[in-house]
């Protein structure tokens, strides 16, 4: 690497060149010395430059983080005589911070990022600037190292969730019609060939019965489990500035898409769900791929997040013919901004067919304050076309709930109209 004179030196050079001529041509010799310090300085600190690269690189750090905190570590490189290193760390093209540090061989910095993105995106852009002996000398810029991370959606918590109309399975944490074990008191009923011994009530069977010619049972209802698929549209990825809906500039880095409000509330529904035991599957409207399975568990959770985090819009999404086919007696939570009738018209077969569906609104708050006026013309047409769409899906029975309007609270609400009286469905 070739380690250059740095301006200040050089001017630091002409100076003192200049104060010792003077000094010798008007016989002053005091002049002169003020300029053969400098001089010496600057030629030593020249001799003495580093010779060796200076190398900088973006590592994982080891650190746990948290949620909407990024952490790395920047790894630097330098000569042992070398004076200092300047960092530089950009995002997006922008300054983030830069700062000059002292690295004898080799240092390692925490770099910590905040962001309210989720999905594949770059952690960081970092280079460096070796600074020679007195400032006299500076490196060529090293390589930039960049990191590039998969954020995975962050989830909040759910107290209540509306469940589907039919349960399935034979074991689960909700009590259906079939009869069973586990559940509350169904009925008492007289003993039949395949009843467990154990089950017989003797206080109904002495008051029955005394003289013990027939025996009663307690039944039990049985424990079922929901199965929901999450249908995520992932072909639409606005922010809260309509003048970026056209896709000419990007949002702005320090707002929440559309899709990253669709991941966090996938994720959250789905946390919400396998934490009662049922089965959760998901599945995407712009993709034209096989839909991940519904499972439980805490694996399963886990793929659910892996798959949010690397959905997003790639091209014009194909138009489908007709709407993807879920398990029976599923409950199918679809999260959309409805900007267009595709989405709104799967979730209205959706519910012709039989499966109870819910609408999540993920259109972030839109800010209006730096819009023309034929910005907010064309703004107003298109929320009153996303009105009638969303009062449509209302008047086909789906329920629609707004995600930036206290969630938990219209959730519960859901859960609460549709209180399953005991027998309602298991198969």
């Amino acid at each position: 690497m070739t380690w250059t004179r740095t301006r200040s030196a050089w001017a630091g050079v002409v100076v003192a060149a200049l104060l010792v001529l003077l000094g010798a041509a008007f016989g002053r010799p005091d002049v002169a010395v003020l300029g053969a310090a400098p001089l010496v300085a600057a030629v030593w600190d020249w001799w003495r430059r580093p010779t060796t690269d200076v190398t900088v690189a973006l590592e994982a750090s080891d650190e746990p983080s948290e949620p909407g905190v990024l952490l790395a570590d920047v790894v630097l490189t330098a000569p042992a005589d070398a004076a200092g290193v300047l960092l530089r760390v950009r995002r997006r093209h922008r300054e983030m911070s830069e700062v000059l540090v002292r690295v004898d061989g080799e240092r390692r910095l925490p770099l910590s990022v905040l962001t309210v993105r989720t999905g594949p995106q770059d952690l960081a852009e970092v280079d460096a600037l070796g600074i020679g002996p007195g400032a006299a000398s500076a490196s060529e810029p090293a390589v930039p190292a960049s990191r590039s991370v998969l954020v995975l959606p962050a989830t909040r918590p759910l107290d209540d969730v509306p469940l589907p109309p039919r349960l399935r399975g034979l074991t689960g944490a909700h009590e259906s019609r079939r009869p069973g074990e586990g559940g509350s008191l169904r009925d008492v009923h007289p003993f039949t060939p395949g009843d467990r011994l154990r089950r017989i009530d003797w206080r109904v069977t002495a008051r029955r019965a005394p003289d013990l010619h027939e025996l009663y049972v307690r039944r039990e209802h049985a424990q079922a489990e929901a199965v929901v698929m999450l249908v995520v549209d992932s072909r639409d990825d606005v922010g809260p500035d309509p003048a970026t809906w056209r896709g000419s500039e990007p949002p702005d880095a320090a707002d929440a898409t559309s899709l990253d409000v669709a991941r966090q509330s996938a994720a959250s529904v789905a946390e919400a769900f396998l934490g009662r035991g049922d089965r959760v599957g998901l599945d995407d409207l712009a993709a034209m791929r096989r839909p991940l399975p519904a499972g439980g568990g805490r694996r399963q959770l886990d793929r659910i997040r892996q798959a949010l985090a690397v959905t997003a819009p790639v091209g014009e999404p194909a138009r489908r013919v007709r709407a993807p086919q879920l398990p029976s007696g599923a409950l199918v939570v679809v999260f959309s901004t409805f900007l267009d009738d595709d989405a709104a018209a799967v979730a209205a077969s959706w519910r012709r067919a039989g499966h109870r569906v819910v609408a999540v609104d993920v259109l972030p708050r839109v800010r209006t304050s730096q819009l023309n006026d034929r910005q907010r013309i064309a703004l107003r047409i298109v929320t009153m076309s996303r009105e009638d769409r969303l009062a449509g899906l209302a008047d086909a029975d789906v329920e629609v709930v707004q995600w930036r309007d206290a969630p938990a609270v219209a959730l519960a609400r859901l859960a609460r109209r549709a209180q399953r009286r005991t027998g309602a469905g298991a198969r």
